[in-house]
């Protein structure tokens, strides 16, 4: 994804953003040991709008923090490591389409166009797997996730939580929305 316009924070928020991240991975160590973080600052120094899209995850709840690397593309992998589905995110339908569809009790927006907005992607099956291995997530709440075509030409669209310790992969209609119901992202720097 890419963000559409020039966004870039002033100063004093790259540097509160910049410390931000940095003291989360050092907290997180752990879920990345092998990684340096003055690799990621210099990267994060010199990507304005990367950097952005991570203020955008914060801001919204997502507590975003690193949870690999990309040798290939030389890339810091970020998702949302909130514990809940990010707070800032929920209560949204799966995406323009279904947003449209709906004739009353309409939501205020949609996973989709959010992710693309603060410049991240919505994670995959894969991906929100990955990220339960690093810890507990979403055992209040449920994130929706990048749905295949197949399912979303029906009118559906697919989803994820934790209960009784295991991992769920559900379904529903795209233009369904919940409060306890957001989205979590991931990006590359």
């Amino acid at each position: 994804m890419t963000v559409s316009k020039k966004i870039e924070l002033f100063p004093e928020q790259q540097k509160n953003q910049i410390s931000l991240l940095k003291a989360r991975f050092m907290k997180n160590m752990k879920n990345h040991e092998s990684l340096a973080w003055s690799n990621l600052q210099t990267k994060l120094e010199s990507n304005a709008e990367k950097l952005w899209s991570l203020f955008e995850m914060e801001r919204t709840g997502g507590e975003p923090d690193v949870v690999g690397y990309d040798n290939k593309t030389d890339e810091f992998i970020f998702y949302d490591c909130s514990a809940e589905s990010p707070k800032g995110r929920r209560s949204v339908c799966y995406d323009r389409e279904a947003l449209e569809s709906r004739k009353e009790f309409k939501p205020e927006n949609n996973a989709i166009d959010m992710a693309d907005d603060m410049g991240i992607e919505l994670l995959t099956e894969e991906q929100y797997r990955e990220l339960q291995k690093l810890g507990t997530f979403d055992t209040k709440t449920s994130s929706w996730i990048k749905t295949p075509i197949e399912i979303r030409k029906r009118g559906g669209a697919i989803f994820c939580d934790r209960r009784y310790d295991h991992i769920f992969l559900y379904h529903n209609g795209a233009e369904s929305y919940y409060a306890a119901r957001g989205f979590r992202g991931s990006l590359r720097v």
